[in-house]
């Protein structure tokens, strides 16, 4: 609970079997979550096992993709504030003390990886993938005159109810894949006009990404973002 707001922390899983029980101890133990949606999509391992074992809810998400899940977890999640998180490590817990902080004066607040002060030694972040996620979001931030945005990619943000509940009603335009990071915070700057990026700390992953991990793996998706950025311009919202 923060100031008498319920809130509630999306993870979706994959292939974190690893390291999903770690990230859901350590959103609990910030004192401040109240729920933890784990939304398992298609997880491999005993990922199933390890979630059991802590105090998270979990639901399955059959439509293989990282929107699709994003998207069902958003849509269970019963919070106040909804805090989107990876389950694999990358992300501090305790950050989210500062996600909350911003929220009492922003509906909407986005996380950036891209600030080299809080990179972590051997976090999957070099030269190449920084100025890519920078430039995609700077693409977004000038053609849809929206808020400084440095990171198109980060997963780490919180929306409070009264913006989900306006932007939920798009969810059917999204094909649930990995490029639904650039849509979600399109559809979120056209509709809300009060939003921040702050800087995240950002680690070394455990386990294997399924989207990212090489240079080759980010750039193929960072291209496939562009048509969507794109897209939703001349789309009436």
């Amino acid at each position: 609970m923060y100031k008498n707001k319920k809130v509630s922390v999306v993870i979706p899983t994959y292939n974190e079997a690893r390291s999903i029980r770690a990230v859901i101890d350590g959103f609990f133990a910030t004192g401040v979550v109240d729920e933890v949606v784990v939304v398992n999509n298609n997880a491999l391992g005993n990922t199933t096992e390890e979630v059991q074992k802590t105090k998270a809810r979990m639901v399955v998400e059959t439509k293989q993709g990282y929107g699709y899940a994003l998207m069902r977890g958003m849509s269970e999640a019963t919070g106040d504030l909804i805090v989107m998180v990876e389950a694999d490590g990358t992300f501090e817990p305790n950050d989210i003390h500062k996600f909350l902080l911003y929220s009492d004066d922003f509906p909407v607040v986005l996380g950036t990886r891209t600030s080299r002060a809080a990179i972590w030694s051997g976090a999957f972040m070099p030269f190449p993938v920084r100025f890519a996620n920078w430039l995609w979001a700077k693409f977004i931030e000038v053609l849809y005159n929206g808020p400084v945005l440095t990171d198109v990619g980060c997963t780490y943000k919180l929306i409070n109810r009264k913006t989900f509940d306006h932007i939920k009603k798009y969810f059917k335009l999204s094909k649930g894949d990995g490029k639904f990071s650039p849509e979600l915070i399109i559809w979120l700057i056209k509709k809300e006009k009060k939003v921040i990026e702050i800087p995240v700390m950002y680690k070394p992953r455990v386990g294997v990404s399924g989207y990212t991990g090489s240079i080759w793996k980010a750039a193929k998706l960072g291209f496939k973002m562009l048509p969507v950025i794109i897209r939703y311009r001349f789309r009436n919202l």
